[in-house]
């Protein structure tokens, strides 16, 4: 049993928001009081700071916004325990990053669901009476940054990586991120290093899958000059460029087992020698590292060390595949929409709700970088004002199923070398639609090794 009831505050600039969450929550048995700003929430937490056990708070109030109470509450030793829940219109990745940068316990969505609210908010009432003997929560020191993550997204998995990008991205933790290919992965790369102490610093992208295995540990780790035939001046690596900011591996479970071992070296020893060279280079780096394989089924089969993996998967952000967050598909393909580049004869075409229809029941085993293909694809060819259903599905059936109808009677028509070559160009490409460009998945597609497909891909003259 409660020794009194649980006080909470509502601060919203709607009024009519404020009332229907105070009934709601009144409804529970709790003691609600209402702010119309962040100035109001303020004032009511110095008040009563002992008393407050939670606070609803809207991110965007004129005057003192949601982030400046946010900042202000965490920076208050009598209120920093407080557990704050953000209240953020649909989508809102880039202000929920940065909220729980700043310290938010969690954060509900406008329109809001009353059991998501009611649920949210016992859980932060129980935090915040059993928080007395927790150590205080660690605050941002880095400051809001104000960049376009371009994460975008509602579901409630995406939701936890939005939260989770938050609480890590101010710390210096290795991140290793899973999921298919063109899921967007990289897109969770370049948030987690936008919000980080190191974003005045570059990202470095390093393609493990893409550079073949030859090339790739003297881009990893530069050369002097004369450590191998070509090398006629000395030149820094990856390692090197990434100092001070953060180096992001995709592709990691490509990575030769020779190149495990060193780079496990260099996370020990944070020190590296070029290739060529004995003088130890120092670097400073955050790692963040990303697959669609599975790494422990490589591990058991020997193909990769499981020491590096301990040392990877200190924080494990997993992304979803589009076809579990088809609630997403509407706002993604408005925003590739918006990016699509306007041609100055028309304006960019619309999406009609039997288009939109196609698209929430496609599969997309490219996931979101195929949704962005298909999406670019059709307002490059759609002539009207409008993408109806029938354009997508046009465009759907000629990505996956290349080589029928006509092609397959030009093929009988060819020799067979002919017939052969363009067989092979037309199952690569297609593999590489369906892979977003990613050459590896395209390979995994195929059912051939990588190396194999970069052969038959220089042969075929696929750029």
């Amino acid at each position: 049993m409660l020794s009194r009831p649980a006080t909470v505050i509502v601060a919203d600039d709607e009024r009519n928001l404020r009332d229907s969450l105070s009934e709601l929550l009144t409804g529970e048995g709790y003691r609600v009081l209402q702010a119309s700003d962040g100035n109001e929430a303020l004032a009511l937490l110095g008040d009563e700071p002992s008393s407050t056990d939670a606070l609803l708070l809207d991110l965007k109030m004129p005057g003192c916004g949601g982030l400046e109470a946010l900042e202000a509450i965490g920076g208050d030793p009598r209120t920093r325990e407080i557990p704050v829940i953000v209240i953020t219109a649909f989508g809102g990745s880039e202000q929920t990053i940065a909220a729980m940068k700043a310290g938010a316990y969690d954060y509900i969505t406008k329109p809001f669901d009353p059991e998501e609210v009611l649920r949210t908010t016992a859980r932060a009432i129980a935090r915040r009476r059993s928080s007395a003997s927790e150590p205080e929560r660690e605050q941002d020191v880095a400051g809001g940054i104000e960049v376009a993550s371009g994460l975008i997204g509602r579901d409630p998995a995406m939701r936890e990586i939005f939260k989770l990008i938050g609480r890590v991205a101010p710390t210096d933790a290795t991140v290793l991120i899973t999921g298919e290919s063109g899921s967007g992965k990289e897109v969770v790369a370049r948030a987690l290093h936008e919000h980080s102490r190191r974003a005045h610093r570059q990202l470095v992208v390093v393609n493990c899958a893409a550079i073949p295995e030859t090339l790739l540990e003297s881009e990893l780790f530069g050369y002097e000059r004369g450590a191998f035939t070509g090398a006629v001046q000395s030149k820094p690596g990856r390692l090197e460029a990434a100092n001070e900011g953060s180096l992001f591996l995709d592709e990691i479970g490509e990575l030769a087992p020779s190149l495990q071992a060193k780079l496990l070296r260099v996370l020990q020893e944070r020190s590296f020698e070029r290739l060529g060279g004995n003088r130890p280079v120092r670097t400073d780096f955050r790692l963040i590292a990303a697959t669609n394989r599975n790494l422990k089924s490589l591990i058991e089969t020997g193909r990769f060390r499981e020491d590096l993996f301990y040392r990877l998967n200190v924080v494990q952000l997993d992304v979803p595949p589009l076809r579990a967050r088809r609630n997403d598909i509407p706002a993604l393909a408005a925003h590739f929409l918006q990016r699509v580049e306007a041609n100055p004869a028309r304006r960019t075409p619309e999406l009609s709700d039997g288009a939109m229809q196609v698209l929430m029941t496609h599969d997309y085993p490219g996931n979101v970088r195929e949704l962005e293909n298909i999406v670019r694809r059709a307002a490059v060819l759609v002539s009207g004002p409008v993408i109806d259903a029938e354009d997508l599905t046009r465009i759907l059936e000629a990505a996956a199923a290349p080589a029928s109808g006509q092609l397959a009677s030009d093929l009988l028509e060819m020799p067979f070398g002919e017939a052969r070559r363009t067989l092979e160009k037309t199952l690569i490409e297609r593999a590489l639609r369906q892979a977003g460009g990613n050459k590896a998945e395209a390979a995994r597609i195929l059912g051939i090794r990588r190396q194999q497909l970069y052969a038959l891909m220089k042969t075929l003259g696929i750029a």
